[in-house]
Formats: C-alpha cells, sequence, structure tokens
C-alpha cells in the first residue's frame, strides 16, 4: 500500500500513527517531492469512485492563491488532472493507494472499513 504524505501536515502525522497502531505495513512516500503523475492520478480516480474535487487540497495556499474554487468547474477533467499533477501540494493528503481502493484524506471510519480494521 502507498501513502503520499506530507511531513508537515498534521492529518498525515495522525493516519500514519493510525496505521502504525494498526499493524498496517505500508510505503510513505513525500507527496512534495515525488507528487503523482498525471497517469498515476488518472489511475487512481478511476479506481477510487470518487469525485475529482475531492483529489484536490482545498485548505492549501496553492489552491487558493490559484482561486482553483471558481476555476475548477469550469476546466475539464482532463485539464484538472494535469493540473493535479504539477504540484503534490494541491493533492489532497494522505493519498492512499491500496489494493483494490483509493483514499484520500483521512476518516478512521472509512480507512477501518477499506482495511478491515475495527474502530475500537
Amino acid at each position: 500500500m502507498k501513502v503520499y504524505c506530507y511531513s508537515k501536515c498534521s492529518t498525515c502525522k495522525k493516519a500514519l500513527k493510525w496505521l502504525a497502531d494498526n499493524g498496517i505495513s505500508h510505503e510513505v512516500i513525500d507527496i512534495k517531492a515525488d507528487h503523482p503523475d498525471e497517469n498515476a492520478l488518472r489511475e487512481y480516480y478511476a479506481m477510487s469512485g470518487l469525485p475529482l474535487k475531492r483529489f484536490f487540497n482545498t485548505s492549501g495556499i496553492p489552491y487558493r492563491e490559484m482561486g482553483l474554487a471558481k476555476k475548477l468547474p469550469e476546466m475539464s477533467e482532463d485539464e484538472q488532472l494535469a493540473l493535479l499533477a504539477t504540484d503534490g501540494m494541491l493533492v489532497k493528503r494522505p493519498l492512499v493507494i491500496g489494493d483494490g481502493f483509493v483514499l484520500t484524506g483521512f476518516k478512521e471510519e472509512e480507512w477501518a472499513e477499506k482495511m478491515n480494521r475495527s474502530t475500537s
């Protein structure tokens, strides 16, 4: 399982702790230094079943500076995927690529369900 994270992100730290506490093996990838390219993002998006907007880090500085809240609705999926591939800081994190599933952000219940772990 791949987990794209940013080392200074508190949500990523919580997610990595949860994985460790649950004994789930994973590979951590620095999303800023080694972010997914457009082909990978296209594959993850297709596998996820999620709306493409869920792949954007809407609380990040680049998202706000680029005014993407207003621009994204006018952009095609291809344009959005190409933009996401330009900067790992635009991508919602942590981004988890598992066996047959993709998760964006950290929601403990959702993670436990996808990884067949109890939240108790």
